[in-house]
């Protein structure tokens, strides 16, 4: 497995929360490298493997989604009016480009591409405001008839930012958060796949967690795990932040600790950590974890619930960065433990 051409092909592949067929089919595809009991259902893409009916029966998720915007109006003007769908951070939006995944398309299939307005500096009488939601048009060069014949109210729209390498080991690219988690999980696969596994396991790539963790709630109902490893991204340092709150590119996989997390299992995870002189991280969250694990935890009775987490910069802008060591370190971390993992 090329782990860096895996993660970017799955981080460039569409798939707005919602709408995440083009990202999830691509998933797919590479989940049937490893079994052929794969398939999706509910926008979830779901995979069986291990030994059925073995306990524990552990799941490994990372969501398949990624944040955009919806088409919420066209203007006489043909100008596009937009609403964040996940969590968009305004300051940035201005004069960024953007694709619009209309469901029609152009001729020969080319996609519809945009940029966000912006009042050039000169003419800006506050340079300091934050435009609101409602202010912001995507401008796509058409008439409103025109947009109209393309283009439907509630369409998807992401950031035009394909994944490009930067020095050393780092990536650069839209959707980092959480195809690198999914590839984490590919990976995994391969580094197991010539073991015979003593549990029963499932992996679900899940949609919607950017809208508030909703295939997970589907997806761990349905597949009733014992056991639920959310691989996810969280904060790496930056210049401007502080080392009480963020992990370090490069430093390993972080392993979360939290209230509604199973402490054991996560000591569990930094004992075969340490065993197999992995590097990772602690991160501790003092509630809820903002991520699937939260849904996991209280599935029906409850499952034991993780959090394995793959350090980014820049989360939800059009240039999140990751270690690729980072990737394959936490990939490590999860197929030492579903080898070593007994009833």
């Amino acid at each position: 497995m090329d782990l860096e051409k895996s993660i970017m092909s799955l981080a460039d592949a569409r798939g707005v929360s919602g709408d995440e067929t083009n990202a999830a089919e691509l998933a797919l595809s590479m989940l049937k490298g490893y079994t052929d009991d794969c398939f999706i259902k509910n926008g979830n893409v779901i995979g069986h493997l291990g030994c059925k009916g073995a306990k524990p029966h552990i799941l490994l998720d990372a969501h398949i989604d990624q944040i955009g915007f919806t088409v919420t109006h066209i203007t006489d003007d043909g100008f596009l009016k937009i609403a964040g769908c996940g969590g968009i951070d305004r300051r940035l939006l201005l004069a960024q480009q953007v694709t619009v995944l209309g469901s029609k398309q152009l001729v020969e299939s080319k996609l519809l591409d945009g940029v966000i307005c912006a009042i050039p500096p000169h003419l800006e009488t506050d340079e300091s405001k934050v435009p609101e939601m409602e202010d912001i048009c995507v401008d796509v060069g058409l008439t409103k008839s025109r947009a109209e014949e393309m283009i439907f109210l509630g369409d998807k729209i992401v950031f035009s930012s394909q994944c490009e390498k930067l020095q050393g080991d780092r990536i650069t690219g839209a959707a980092l958060d959480d195809r690198c988690g999914v590839a984490a999980i590919l990976r995994a696969l391969e580094l197991v796949k010539d073991k015979a596994l003593q549990c029963e396991l499932s992996v679900m790539f899940s949609t919607q967690e950017e809208v508030g963790e909703r295939g997970a709630k589907i997806g761990a109902f349905d597949i009733e795990p014992d056991i639920a490893i959310a691989v996810d991204v969280s904060f790496a340092l930056t210049s401007d932040d502080s080392e009480l709150k963020c992990g370090k590119m490069g430093g390993g996989c972080m392993i979360g600790f939290s209230p509604v997390l199973d402490r054991e299992l996560s000591q569990r995870l930094k004992a075969v950590a340490e065993k197999n002189d992995l590097p990772y991280q602690i991160e501790v969250m003092s509630g809820t974890t903002g991520t699937n694990a939260d849904r996991f935890s209280v599935n029906k009775s409850g499952v034991k619930s993780v959090t394995l987490s793959i350090p980014l910069k820049y989360m939800h802008t059009p240039v999140e960065v990751i270690s690729i060591s980072d990737v394959e370190n936490t990939a490590q971390l999860i197929a030492a433990y579903i080898t070593e993992v007994v009833s």
